[in-house]
Formats: structure tokens, sequence, C-alpha cells
């Protein structure tokens, strides 16, 4: 036990030595006067330190229990006072940061490594600018040229990839367009409308009776005091049309509404002179073209509401691009993936007949100045502004106003219900002319629309290897028979073929050798002349007849499903004289009778190619720099279809429509100007202008509901 505790009290006189000998060495650092300070400073300050008692044997374990007291370095130092524990402290934070530190010597060497192995020494000083400063230039390896944006990229393939890229866009482009346009709404819109209307007819009933002599002489200052103030309501219900003439005007646009600030101006000078007059002036036809450019400003918000409703509710897009030299000399329509972009960017462009419109707008207000101003030097001031104010009328007829906006409206509501947009005026200039439209298997019968009603077997050949078979040739042809044969093998378990030698009959049917047997399927009629025989009481109505080495083997009966929108997309196809339908199908039951039998259509125009030739067209596909000219967003052959003829009806009635509006306007500024010429102011009653505008809308209705009937 003694021995034990010599040997705990051995390492403490020894930590009490180092400690000792570390402070007279710190101490003596501190130089002579200030350490003799510190002595005496310490002297005064001296703690008694605890005895040292050395355990006897008995008591070894209160000796181990018990922590060894530590004697203090008891110094007599003048000044400051330098204490061990914090210069203790202060020594292991300068070991512990110095081990944490890294070594200068390693990374310089680590740089000389690094400036060896590269080739590079270091940069000789005051050569090598610092960067950003006024001697500092870049460095490029090549020459930068003019910065071109890139294209937008086309949707990936990925289906997961694709719908997430296309909601991002639609929710940041016509989705928020969409909410905007209700915020904006049509409510208003519609009340104007309604309340022009009745203005309408009032001043239409008013202007009547005084044609008629119903109205007392007393009450004539009444009456043009209740017309002025009727056209004046109009134009505050349509002050939105004239702030859009007035704008764009600055923007350098005579348009319509532009057309019609003028004539309210007119019209207001041409009051004051039916008050001074007593004569009744032609409000009743100034609120009908304030009723016909209000019910345009609907359309227009209409149209746009209707657009970005069938693009925001849409999981997949698919492009309508047309491309030269697709078949027999003939564009060809084709369909791929779709952007946004394609039509955000050009459906508010300004389309050819606005420009013709604005063009022959701002031809007849000239016009009118120059009929008014012959009606000044024949007649005087007041028949000049009557004149002027009438011509300015009957030059830009009611119907004018509606001829563009209301055929692009009739044709939303109808393509609205397929869903496809067309990619503004640019699309349906595209669309028009002569082209090849190519029709898939899926175009006319989509998946699940072909389905197998049943099998009769002839002979005395295995079912199974019959349907082995038949399977193995449908698969290397194709079509929407080979899930439905494929279906079939599974099935009943049947094995799977090699052919060899298939061919392509190209008039109903198909053959190859499989096992080395000739195997032929199509129609009746093509077995029939293939030489096969079939027995009587056989003739099914849609069926694939399979015979094996020359004899019968099986009639499969198939039912073809008759969809609604491929029967309606195909007849509007066959309707069509500029179109040609290319039937690039891999099924050989889609031959001219069965097309004929089936949809009731007219197959005339329908181009049927051979094998090699539709492959080579089912490859081509569009590319990335071909313009869209429509948007799809569902299935169907009837949404790519809609698109093209309602792009050339909407043509059409466009191009009708302007040119029954400028003859009216024409013919309207002829009569005035003879008007002008002979003084006749008797002939300008309000009933005769109003008439003049009502006999040439119905023809303009008529017109502009072409696209009624895609």
């Amino acid at each position: 036990m003694e021995n034990k505790d010599d040997n705990i009290l051995e390492p403490v006189a020894e930590e009490e030595t180092d400690l000792e000998f570390n402070l007279d060495d710190i101490l003596k650092e501190f130089g002579g006067e200030e350490a003799t300070g510190a002595e005496e400073h310490a002297a005064e300050e001296e703690v008694p330190a605890a005895e040292e008692e050395v355990p006897a044997a008995g008591e070894a374990p209160e000796a181990e229990q018990a922590p060894v007291p530590q004697p203090e370095k008891k110094s007599a130092v003048t000044g400051d006072t330098v204490r061990l524990e914090s210069i203790a402290e202060a020594v292991a934070a300068a070991e512990s940061k110095a081990e944490s530190a890294p070594d200068s010597s390693e990374e310089e060497s680590a740089e000389e490594a690094f400036q060896e192995e590269s080739g590079e020494g270091p940069p000789p000083l005051g050569e090598d600018p610092e960067p950003f400063s006024e001697n500092w230039e870049p460095e490029y390896d090549q020459p930068m040229g003019e910065y071109i944006p890139p294209k937008p990229a086309p949707i990936p393939f990925n289906p997961r990839q694709r719908l997430r890229e296309l909601k991002r866009k639609l929710i940041a482009g016509p989705e928020k367009r969409y909410y905007d346009l209700c915020e904006i709404g049509v409510g208003k819109l519609q009340i104007a409308i309604f309340v022009n209307i009745l203005i309408l007819l009032l001043c239409g009933a008013a202007a009547g009776a005084y044609a008629a002599d119903m109205i007392p002489d007393n009450r004539m200052r009444l009456l043009i005091f209740s017309q002025i103030l009727a056209m004046l309501v109009s134009a505050l219900l349509g002050c939105y049309a004239l702030m859009d003439g007035a704008a764009d005007l600055f923007k350098g646009k005579f348009s319509l509404n532009t057309m019609m600030l003028f004539t309210f101006i007119v019209c207001c000078v041409d009051a004051v002179f039916c008050l001074m007059e007593l004569r009744v002036p032609c409000c009743a036809a100034f609120s009908l073209e304030i009723t016909m450019s209000l019910w345009n400003r609907y359309h227009k918000r209409t149209t746009e509401m209707g657009q970005m409703d069938t693009l925001r509710k849409a999981s997949r897009l698919d492009s309508l691009v047309k491309v030269p030299d697709y078949y027999n000399g003939k564009p060809g329509l084709l369909r791929g993936d779709g952007r946004v972009e394609d039509f955000m960017d050009h459906y508010q462009a300004t389309s050819g007949p606005e420009k013709v419109q604005c063009v022959f707008t701002f031809i007849s207000f000239l016009g009118c100045i120059g009929i008014a101003v012959l009606a000044y030097l024949f007649h005087g001031t007041s028949l000049c502004i009557q004149i002027f104010a009438t011509s300015m009328l009957v030059a830009t007829p009611a119907g004018f106003f509606i001829s563009l906006s209301r055929p692009m409206a009739v044709l939303e509501r109808r393509l609205h219900m397929t869903g496809t947009v067309i990619c503004g005026w640019r699309g349906v200039k595209k669309l028009r002319g002569k082209a090849a439209f190519p029709l898939q298997d899926t175009d006319l019968f989509p998946g699940g629309s072909t389905k197998l009603n049943g099998v009769k077997f002839y002979g005395d050949r295995k079912p199974d290897d019959v349907i082995a078979y038949a399977s193995a040739l449908i698969a290397v042809n194709g079509g929407t028979l080979e899930p439905v044969f494929e279906q079939l093998r599974k099935s009943r378990g049947c094995r799977e073929y090699d052919v060899e030698n298939f061919r392509d009959y190209g008039s109903g049917g198909i053959g190859g050798e499989v096992r080395g047997e000739p195997v032929l399927m199509g129609t009746m009629s093509f077995l029939q002349d293939m030489g096969v025989e079939i027995p009587e009481g056989t003739m099914v109505n849609q069926a694939v007849y399979c015979s094996i080495d020359g004899q019968l083997s099986a009639v499969f009966a198939i039912t073809y499903a008759k969809m609604r929108s491929s029967a309606a997309g195909l007849v509007s196809l066959c309707s069509y004289r500029k179109m040609t339908p290319v039937m690039i199908c891999d099924d050989f039951m889609l031959t001219d009778s069965f097309l004929k039998s089936k949809f009731s259509v007219r197959t005339r125009r329908v181009a049927f190619p051979d094998r090699e030739t539709r492959q080579e067209l089912a490859k081509r596909c569009p590319l990335d720099e071909d313009l869209a000219l429509a948007l799809t967003t569902r299935d169907g052959l009837n949404s790519a279809v809609y698109a093209v003829t309602g792009a050339r009806a909407l043509r059409t009635a466009c191009t009708l429509g302007l040119i029954l509006h400028i003859l009216a306007g024409i013919l309207g500024m002829l009569i005035m100007a003879a008007l002008a010429y002979l003084g006749a102011a008797e002939l300008l009653t309000p009933v005769h202008i109003l008439l003049y505008q009502l006999v040439w809308l119905i023809p303009g209705l008529l017109v502009t509901a072409w696209t009624s009937a895609v």
C-alpha cells in the first residue's frame, strides 16, 4: 500500500516541478521590473495552501477517492499580476490554432507540383494586370458573333415530361389570359347592345312617324331633341369603341372605329343645324352602327375566350404543318408536336382582310370629304354638313363592322367542340390551296374500335396452327388487326412463327410463307381471285379469310366500329375538291369498296398508293422550323380536318363579306355624290338612310354565317 501511495504522489511532484519551471521561464521573458512588481503584488494576495497529508496504511481508500490538492506558486511581484491560469489557457489556444491551420509549406509544394504538371509557371510580377482594372482585357478562345435567340424547342416525347412542360406553358399563357378575360366579362357588352337595340327601335319608330307626317309641327323640336339625346346615349354606350378609334388614329391606323368617331363629330355638328332648320337628324343609322360596333367587340372577346379555354384544357398538343411536295407534287398536311408559342405569338396579328378594310375606310373618308366639298361649292354650308354626315353613314355600312369578326366567332364555336384552334390569319392563309391529307389506320378506326366477332375453321388443320399462321402474317403486315390477332394467339397459347417472302398484293390481301407453306389472307374476293375455292354459305360481312396451301382454313369475323369523329372527318375531306386523302394504312381490309359501304362517301379523289410508297410517306415528319398552322388538343380525325375546312370557309366568308360591303360603300358614296350635285336634300331623310343600312345588313349576316357549315 505504501508503494502504491508513493506512486500516486510521484506524478504530482513531477507536475509541480514542471509548472514551476515553466512559470519561471515565462516570468523571465517579461523583464526584470515587471517581474518584481508582479511578485510583490502576488505576495500581498497570498492564500495559505492546504497542507499535504500522507495517508496511513489503513486510509488508502480515502486517498484514492479524494483528489490530491495542487500547490500554488507563491511569489512576491510588483506591478501587473500575471496569473498562471490565463497563461496556460493562452498557450493551449495557440497550440490548437497551430494544429488546425494548414501548413503553408505543404500548400506551396502542392502549387509548385501543379504548375510543373500543367507546364505553366507563376506569372511574372508586374506584367499581368489585375482583373477588372483599367488595363485588363479578357481573352476569348474564339470571336463572339451576333447573339441569335434560340427557337423554342418542341415539347419532349416523354409523356410525363411533355405533360408537365405543357401544363406549365398553358398556365403561364392561355389560362392566365382566359381568367383575365373572364374578369372583364361580356355582361356589360350585352347590356350595352340590348340598350342600343331599344334606342334603335325608338329612333326608327320616331323617324317613321315623321316620314308618315304623324308628328305635329309643335312637337318637332321635342322630336329633334329626343333624337339627339338618343344619339348621345348610344355614343356613351359605345365610348370604348370611340376611344379605340382615337387610339388607332394615334397609332397610324384608320379603322372603322376611327371612321365612326369622325361620323359622331360630324353628326353632332349636323344636329346643331337640325335644331336651327327643324329637320330630323339621322340618329337611327348612327345607333345602328354603334350597335354593330359593340357586336363586333363582343365577337372578338368571345372568340378569344373560346380559344384560350380550348388551350387551357389541353392534355396534349399536336400541330398541323404544311410540307411541300408530299404526294404527286402536292403539298401535304402533316401532324406533329405542337408548341403553345405557335398560337400565342400569332393569333392577334393583323390579318390581310383587316388591312384591306382599313385602307378602304380611309379612302371612303377622303371620298366623303370630297362629296362634302362638292355640296359646299354648289349649295352652301348647311347642305354640305348634311351631305357629309349622311355620306359617312352610307360609306361604311353597319354590316361592315362584323364582316370579319362574326365568321371567326361562328367558326370558333364549332372548333371549340373538337378542341382545335387556328394559329391566326397566317394559318388560315396557308391552309388554302391544293394539298394531300394522309390517313392512317388510327384515323379511321382508333384503338379499341376493331374487334374479333368470331372464328369458323375449315379443313382438317388444327385451329391453333391456323391461328398461329394467321397471327404471324398479320404481325408482319401491321395495322389495326395486329392487336386483335395477337390477343387471340396469346389466349390460345399458340406458338410464334417467322414469315418469309411476305407480299402485299394491294387489292385487299396479303401473303407469305410460314414453315414453308403458302398462306393467304384477305377479303373473299381476293382469295377467289387467287384461285382459292370458297364453299357456299361462307359469305360473312367484314371478315378476313385465311387459306393455307391453297385451301380455305378459317374465316375471322371482324367488327369495325364506326366512330362519329372519323366519319365526320372523312366526309369533310372527301367533299372538298382541292383535298386529296392519301391512304397510308397498313390494314389491307381498308379498300375502296369498304370505305364506300362503311362511311357512305365518294372515294373518287381518295388515293391508294402501293406499299412502298405508303411506307415512304409514313416516314415523312414535319421539321422543327416548319410553321404550325393549327393546334389540336384531342384525338380524332375531325379535329385536324375541321381546322383545314374551317380555315377555307373562314377565308371565303371574309373575302365575300369584304367585297359585299365595299360595293355597298362605293354605291352609297356614288348616290351621295349625285344628290350633292343635284342638291336633292329632300331625299336625305333618316328613314332612307336607315333602310339603306338595313338592306345591306341582311346579305352581310348571311355571308358571315358561311362558316357555320364546316
